[in-house]
């Protein structure tokens, strides 16, 4: 295990290629958004989406990359509010292409280009900021199937 790998309270699912690592409080959505993304794939708004963690992630830093795997302990469970802790296909390791914040007090409603960024363990990532009581899987999506206007 390198240095700068750390279990964190979050969630990642692998979208395409790269993953989105979801953080925020507890309460704050992580596993709803994690399913949600889930189901989004399954109904054609996205390519392909898999479970990577739930919960807790494990995250380490690799050649450039972050790299995150779920904790050992909860491979391939999610949590479904109102029925309890699922089993789901997994991918055991993928990269980090986008981190999402849920309950972000910096969230705004235009993001200035400070929110638009963060660093874990060294790499810096691109960050959707969600503020709390907006339906995150909509704001989501609308970030990875958009492109940015340029004024």
């Amino acid at each position: 295990m390198a240095a700068d790998a750390s279990t964190i309270h979050a969630s990642a699912v692998l979208i395409g290629p790269m993953a989105a690592l979801i953080r925020g409080p507890a309460g704050s959505g992580k596993s709803r958004l994690a399913w949600d993304l889930l189901l989004a794939a399954e109904q054609g708004a996205l390519p392909f989406a898999r479970l990577v963690a739930d919960d807790r992630a494990f995250v380490e830093a690799h050649s450039g990359r972050l790299l995150v795997r779920p904790a050992p302990q909860l491979v391939g469970l999610i949590e479904v509010r109102g029925i309890g802790i699922r089993r789901l296909p997994y991918e055991a390791i993928a990269a980090v292409g986008l981190v999402i914040d849920l309950a972000a007090e910096d969230a705004a409603r235009h993001a200035g280009p400070e929110a638009a960024k963060t660093v874990i363990s060294g790499v810096s990532l691109p960050r959707l900021a969600v503020a709390a009581g907006i339906k995150a899987v909509t704001l989501v999506l609308a970030s990875l199937r958009t492109v940015a206007s340029v004024d």
